[in-house]
C-alpha cells in the first residue's frame, strides 16, 4: 500500500511541474485564381521546417508551433503581375547573433528546437521557393510538387531534399541551391529534381549527393564544401557523366575505378559524349577533407 501511494505522490509531482508553452499559429492561401506562380518567401530563425505535398485545392496552408508568444510571425499575401507573392517572416527579437547560433549548434543538444514548422502546398500550382532558415533542421518532400525553383539558405543547419512518393518534378527546375555556413545537405534521387542547375555550398559540413538514376535532361552541379566532405552516387556507367574535381592538397579522393581521366582534373563514364541531350556535369571541389564517389 505505502509502494502504490508514493508511487501516485510521484506522479502528481510530475504533473505539476511546468512544461513549456506552445503557441499553435496557422495560416492558409486559398486564392485560386489571378495567379500562374506561387511565390514563396519562408524565414525562420530557429526551428524544425518540413514541406511536403497536401492534398488540397488551395495552394499553401502553413501550421506552426510556436515556443515563445513574444516572437510572432508576420504573415501576408498579395496576387500582381500574375504572382501570388505569399511571405512568412518569424525573426528573433532577442537578437540571436550568428556567431551564438554557430555556438549553439556545436556545444549544445539541438535534437528540440524552439518552433516547428509543416508547410503543406498543391498539385496544381507552379511554385518558386525561397527559404532562409537560421538554425535548426529542414526536411523537403518534394513529391507530386510541381516547383520552377527552390534556394534554401541557412547558418547552421542539416537539411534533406527528397522525393519520398518516386514522383519525379513534372516541370523543369531552374536552380536548386542550397547554402550553409554549418550543416549537413542531403538530396536523395536528384534526378527527380529535374533541375538544370544544382548548386550546393557548405562552409563547414557535409554533402551527400544521390544520382542513382539517370536524367531526363541535361543538368550541371556544383558541389563546395570548405571543410568536410562530398559523397557522390552516380547514376550506373553507361550514362553520360563528367566530373571535373578541383584539386585541393588536403582533399582526399576516392573514385571509381570505371571513370575515366581525360586530363588531370576531368573524369568521365563510358557513356560521356559532350553532345548528349542527358548529360550530368559536375563540379566538385572540397578544401580540406574528402571526395567519395561511387
Amino acid at each position: 500500500m505505502l509502494k502504490k501511494l508514493c508511487l501516485l505522490l510521484f506522479w502528481i509531482m510530475v504533473e505539476a511541474i511546468p512544461g513549456q508553452a506552445q503557441f499553435v499559429r496557422e495560416y492558409k492561401v486559398t486564392e485560386r485564381k489571378g495567379f500562374e506562380l506561387v511565390y514563396l518567401n519562408f524565414s525562420s530563425y530557429k526551428s524544425l521546417t518540413q514541406l511536403k505535398r497536401m492534398i488540397t485545392s488551395d495552394p499553401i496552408y502553413i501550421h506552426g508551433h510556436l515556443l515563445k508568444s513574444n516572437i510572432l510571425p508576420d504573415f501576408n499575401y498579395s496576387i500582381h503581375n500574375n504572382f501570388l507573392d505569399v511571405s512568412l517572416v518569424h525573426k528573433n527579437v532577442e537578437s540571436d547573433n550568428l556567431g551564438k547560433s554557430i555556438t549553439s549548434k556545436l556545444f549544445s543538444d539541438n535534437s528540440n528546437f524552439d518552433h516547428t514548422w509543416d508547410l503543406g502546398l498543391g498539385s496544381n500550382f507552379l511554385y518558386d521557393l525561397d527559404f532562409n532558415l537560421g538554425v535548426g533542421k529542414a526536411e523537403f518532400d518534394l513529391s507530386q510538387i510541381p516547383v520552377s525553383q527552390l534556394k534554401i539558405k541557412s547558418a547552421s543547419s542539416d537539411v534533406k531534399v527528397y522525393y519520398g512518393a518516386n514522383i519525379p518534378n513534372q516541370v523543369e527546375m531552374d536552380t536548386l541551391l542550397v547554402t550553409l555556413n554549418m550543416g549537413t545537405v542531403e538530396v536523395q534521387k536528384a534526378n527527380f529534381a529535374n533541375a538544370k542547375i544544382v548548386i550546393i555550398e557548405v562552409s563547414y559540413g557535409k554533402i551527400d549527393l544521390n544520382y542513382s538514376d539517370g536524367l531526363a535532361s541535361s543538368c550541371q552541379v556544383i558541389a563546395a564544401v570548405s571543410g568536410g566532405s562530398i559523397h557522390l552516387k552516380l547514376p550506373p556507367e553507361s550514362n553520360p557523366v563528367k566530373i571535373r574535381m578541383v584539386k585541393n592538397p588536403l582533399c582526399r579522393t576516392v573514385f571509381p575505378k570505371y571513370l575515366r581521366s581525360i586530363d588531370k582534373e576531368t573524369y568521365v563514364t563510358k557513356g560521356y559524349k559532350p553532345s548528349d541531350p542527358k548529360l550530368l556535369e559536375l563540379i566538385l571541389d572540397v578544401g580540406v577533407g574528402s571526395v567519395t564517389v561511387e
